[in-house]
């Protein structure tokens, strides 16, 4: 009993080993997949060592309707191994959309407030300023005539300063 409390004392504080955010401003581009928006403008900006915010905007616009997203997320940096780091924390979007009527017959349109989540791994790159990252940001959208639940998979490619 005393070698697996031992053994859960070293893992959890193993995990509270924070990571280092490297530079305190990172710029670039976020690419999604799945039933997320898509291709985004996204900055990270470093509170601390161990903790940033992110923001990311887009824009969608094409024959079927467009629309436009800001996501918002607090993130706390674990260091992983050699500029590997993993993020976790909180998020919300704001966003609105459009349909054209041909794309479903309604010509629907409205806005969402999404909240959720944000886990993702990065790596930091040593000899260039870029951070490279794959995330997550599932988030439960409440809209002003529906319900909805985004996720997927984005990458995204930021330049360090």
């Amino acid at each position: 009993m005393k070698k697996s409390f031992i053994l859960l004392a070293v893992s959890l504080l193993g995990m509270t080993a924070f990571g280092q955010v490297k530079n305190q401003h990172a710029l670039g581009a976020r690419l999604g997949g799945g039933n997320t928006f898509g291709s985004q403008v996204t900055y990270q900006y470093g509170l601390s060592n161990y903790n940033r915010i992110e923001a990311d905007l887009g824009f969608h616009s094409n024959n079927d309707g467009n629309g436009f997203i800001l996501a918002g997320a607090y993130q706390w940096v674990w260091a992983i191994e050699n500029g590997f780091n993993w993020y976790a924390g909180p998020a919300a979007s704001l966003g609105s959309w459009s349909y054209n009527s041909k794309y479903d017959g309604s010509g629907d349109s409205g806005a969402y407030l999404g909240l959720g989540g944000q886990i993702g791994i990065e790596y930091n790159f040593v000899e260039v300023p870029l951070n490279m990252s794959i995330d997550s940001m599932p988030l439960f959208g409440f809209g002003s005539t529906n319900q909805h639940f985004s996720m997927g998979l984005s990458l995204s490619l930021r330049y360090t300063f």
